[in-house]
């Protein structure tokens, strides 16, 4: 059997993935597969759609998306095999902040908050947290105090300010970034981690993708590498964070290793990474509804329309 699967873009939190193609899991099922190379975010869904590219990974936001936006035929996309089950996003504090550990999520009520702007989920799932903390997250955008325009990069750098570039507004008080910028601001000592996004419980982030006509045209490929997927699982609860490090490092050549093994080694013990390839019912029902609260989806997909589970899936 033969299959296409499309990168998302190249990311430390989808480390499964790279150790899945690494270590060649995919062959030992009977299944030969075309990695394709990474664009930009949710940049392969239209070849999936269309049959160009079998499948994909990334968020169900975009099968939620999907559902919501397009009518059901044969090209409506489908999750399958559970990936990273929690928020793999982080809240960044100032480095001279006082009393960083006396955090709260409704301390942003005040505060000038970077969000991610390269792609929705992360500050959906956020304003989410937020709301439930008490904080009015519209009266935040009316005040100023949410800044949604800035890179990851930008956000890091802005942390740093006192006043910004323009003049007319402070810095950045927290930002919201992924591995390997918490890492790294660590170990710098130029930011103090603040919120760990995955400690809200099951999100479901990411899967694999597919639509509904290669469902038919290669369940028994799709099956199969969920049958990998299960193996790898079982690997990494076995073999710990850093053999997956060891094994995934080679994706990232232009981050330093120390950095690598943290970020790795973060992940593993914030429990992100699924230990059974069944997507998580909750963790969907979370994602939907932040995304729906959010105004990002009109209707809410229903995990059955969503979600394909291949039977016999073993559990790490």
């Amino acid at each position: 059997m033969k299959i296409s699967i499309a990168e998302n873009f190249r990311a430390i939190f989808y480390a499964p993935f790279y150790a899945l193609r690494a270590l060649d899991f995919a062959a030992g099922e009977g299944v030969e597969v075309e990695w394709l190379a990474p664009g930009s975010p949710g940049g392969a869904i239209d070849d999936v759609k269309c049959g160009r590219t079998d499948a994909t990974w990334g968020g169900p936001m975009r099968v939620l998306k999907d559902h919501d936006s397009t009518p059901a035929d044969g090209g409506s996309l489908v999750c399958f095999g559970d990936v990273v089950t929690r928020d793999p996003f982080f809240l960044l504090g100032r480095s001279d902040a006082a009393n960083p550990t006396q955090f709260r999520l409704a301390d942003l009520a005040q505060l000038r908050l970077g969000t991610v702007s390269e792609v929705p989920t992360p500050w959906h799932c956020l304003r989410a947290d937020l709301e439930d903390a008490g904080v009015d997250t519209e009266a935040m955008r009316a005040a100023g105090r949410l800044v949604t325009d800035l890179s990851m990069p930008q956000q890091m750098q802005a942390l740093q300010l006192k006043v910004s570039k323009d003049g007319k507004a402070g810095g950045l008080d927290v930002a919201q970034v992924l591995e390997p910028f918490v890492s790294a601001a660590l170990a710098d000592n130029t930011g103090r981690l603040l919120y760990t996004a995955a400690s809200r419980g099951p999100t479901v982030y990411t899967t694999f993708i597919g639509s509904r006509d290669g469902l038919v045209r290669q369940g028994e490929a799709f099956a199969a590498i969920t049958r990998a997927l299960a193996r790898l699982q079982h690997w990494m609860v076995e073999q710990g964070p850093d053999e997956l490090a060891r094994v995934t490092a080679p994706f990232f050549p232009d981050v330093p290793a120390a950095h690598f093994y943290a970020s790795i080694g973060r992940y593993y013990r914030d429990g992100i990474w699924a230990h059974e390839t069944t997507v998580s019912r909750p963790g969907f029902e979370r994602l939907a509804q932040s995304l729906h609260e959010g105004g990002f989806i009109k209707t809410r997909g229903t995990y059955a329309e969503c979600i394909h589970n291949f039977d016999g899936a073993a559990r790490a």
